[in-house]
């Protein structure tokens, strides 16, 4: 991100009521006021770490009002050392998690620099919290699931929003969910998108992780994800 970008951008460290307490997040938002679509940037299973603090101003420098809640609020917050934060984040319960990012939905609906709408973007880990978002958010206007664990088939009835979900064709844990996923999508009616990168992995929109990121895949995904964030949540 250039200067100038970086310069038309306010950001701020809030908190927020959750089920497990206060939560502690990272917001960024253009500094001119005018009222702004949310979106709430969930993190990977290594926190909110530098990389996603940036991903938040890249919402924000393409027209929105980002939030990135850190979920390891309730313990004390994302540790500099990675591997623990992995270990904290797979000890972290699931339910009680949902509802934390259900609640950033919510704190982001009523802010007063925003319009009401509200989307959600998770990547890794953060990509199986917004689909449970969508499975269980009202307040929710869209979602965009990067490599994310899917829900469960009988739940995706519930998802009322329309989802644009990214795949890497080389991630074959994941992708082993995607057909009962798809069916399931069908079945209910739900409006989707699914795109499948190939020869990208996992994690390939992490420009921090040179082992998996992968340029073409993080930039076509990437004007896949505003152009729809756009169209649903500005429309």
């Amino acid at each position: 991100m250039d200067q100038k970008t970086m310069d038309s951008i306010k950001t701020d460290l809030v908190t927020y009521s959750g089920e497990t307490g206060d939560m502690h997040a990272y917001l960024a938002m253009p500094k001119d006021g005018e009222k702004l679509p949310g979106v709430v940037v969930v993190h990977e299973n290594k926190g909110l770490n530098t990389h996603f603090e940036d991903m938040a101003r890249r919402v924000a420098a393409d027209g929105f009002l980002a939030l990135a809640p850190d979920a390891l609020s309730s313990q004390g917050g994302t540790p500099k050392d990675q591997d623990q934060a992995i270990a904290l984040i797979g000890k972290l319960n699931k339910q009680e998690t949902v509802k934390n990012y259900l609640a950033a939905v919510k704190y982001l609906k009523t802010h007063p620099r925003s319009t009401g709408k509200v989307g959600v973007i998770g990547f890794c880990w953060g990509g199986g919290i917004a689909n449970e978002v969508a499975v269980n958010s009202a307040d929710l206007s869209a979602a965009v699931p990067y490599y994310g664990p899917q829900p469960a088939s009988e739940e995706v009835p519930k998802i009322k929003v329309p989802l644009l979900l990214h795949y890497a064709s080389l991630d074959e844990r994941i992708n082993k969910g995607i057909a009962a996923f798809e069916a399931a999508l069908k079945s209910a009616g739900v409006d989707y998108r699914l795109y499948m990168y190939e020869g990208a992995n996992h994690a390939f929109n992490n420009d921090t992780n040179p082992e998996r990121y992968n340029k073409e895949a993080a930039r076509l995904a990437w004007q896949r994800t505003i152009s729809f964030l756009k169209e649903k949540l500005k429309a």
